[in-house]
């Protein structure tokens, strides 16, 4: 993800302590850097530097291998003892040995690797890849994936096709093989992120991002086979999307595009915004919308005066309206019974 396309970091602490204490939580709880160190893979020190913007940037195999070991320590099994390696490979059909570059920090995971060892431990799919300002931003998010969006635009985000958006939301989510979601995605990128002159970015212009060649790239393109992980990240770096894009599962990234959708109209400024919409982003009217789409002009009349009423009970109503006198409850009705005469 661009730099320019994240939160202010402090801001999100601040909008979490708030929360915290408007729901009666202490603040220094939710956001003790243990518990966010343990939600990220961070280094609890490390957290008030990230939140500051002082902290360097840990390179991405230290990185990684710094993670799966967190991972180990803070998510152990019924005994509390740390997984061995054959056990979080055996989740996903490889060998134990497989993991023990990674866990000696002499090497970097193979994608299906990095996946598997993700969803055994159930971190979300950029855990091990994610800088730390991206991960803290993650722990940090308040989830609220409430309302159904245009699936259109939840399809830029994500990278899913809109009918896999509908299964998804209906809570049965179509199971690709990461292979073929991994490319599936990638492509997504290509075609949705152009150049400034409409064109797809070059395989090669993608590579050299990370100081790779484009070939590094065709059996990607070609859907032949899975990029290495060094690789996923200059990807995702390169088109300024999460850390886990290439990787989430469908449920997973629809989840983070609500998300980010939530925390974006959050954080909006209400003051400059079209009060009409406000009202329609902050609740589903479109049905409402509709139905008023067929009344009479009696009928509008009736229904702005019923929105007075409703207002005026609930101290709501604005200066514009408080000098009008509301009307009476017998004559609302007379209205409604026209309205309903003239409804075609």
């Amino acid at each position: 993800m661009s730099s320019a396309a994240r939160p202010d970091l402090a801001t999100a602490w601040a909008r979490v302590s708030a929360l915290a204490e408007r729901s009666g939580r202490d603040p220094v709880e939710v956001l003790a850097p243990e518990r966010l160190g343990r939600l990220c893979g961070v280094e609890p020190d490390l957290v008030p530097r990230i939140v500051a913007g002082t902290a360097p940037e840990v390179p991405l195999c230290r990185r990684v291998h710094q993670r799966f070991l967190r991972l180990r320590a803070t998510r152990r099994d019924k005994h509390g003892r740390e997984w061995s390696l054959a056990a979080i490979a055996e989740d996903f059909r490889a060998p134990g040995a497989s993991l023990g570059p990674l866990n000696a920090g002499t090497g970097l995971p193979g994608l299906r690797h990095a996946a598997g060892v993700q969803r055994f431990f159930g971190v979300y799919a950029g855990f091990l890849l994610a800088d730390s300002t991206c991960a803290v931003e993650r722990a940090l998010a308040a989830t609220d994936p409430d309302g159904a969006q245009d699936l259109d635009h939840l399809s830029y985000l994500t990278g899913m096709p809109p009918h896999h958006i509908r299964l998804t939301l209906d809570g049965t989510p179509p199971r690709l093989p990461l292979k073929e979601q991994v490319h599936q995605r990638f492509e997504h990128l290509r075609r949705t992120r152009l150049r400034a002159d409409g064109q797809a970015h070059s395989l090669a212009a993608i590579a050299h991002s990370f100081d790779a060649s484009g070939q590094s790239l065709t059996r990607l393109a070609r859907g032949e086979g899975l990029p290495n992980l060094a690789a996923a990240a200059g990807i995702q770096r390169f088109y300024g999307v999460a850390s886990g894009f290439l990787l989430a599962d469908d449920t997973e990234a629809l989840g983070t595009a609500l998300d980010g959708i939530a925390r974006e109209l959050e954080s909006a400024d209400r003051s400059a915004e079209n009060p009409m919409l406000a009202v329609l982003r902050a609740h589903d009217v479109r049905s409402i919308v509709t139905r008023a789409g067929r009344l009479s002009p009696a009928g509008w009349r009736s229904l702005a005066d019923h929105l007075d009423d409703l207002l005026a009970r609930e101290g709501q109503l604005t200066r514009s309206g408080a000098g009008r006198r509301l009307p009476d409850r017998a004559a609302v009705t007379d209205r409604d019974r026209a309205a309903e005469g003239g409804t075609p």
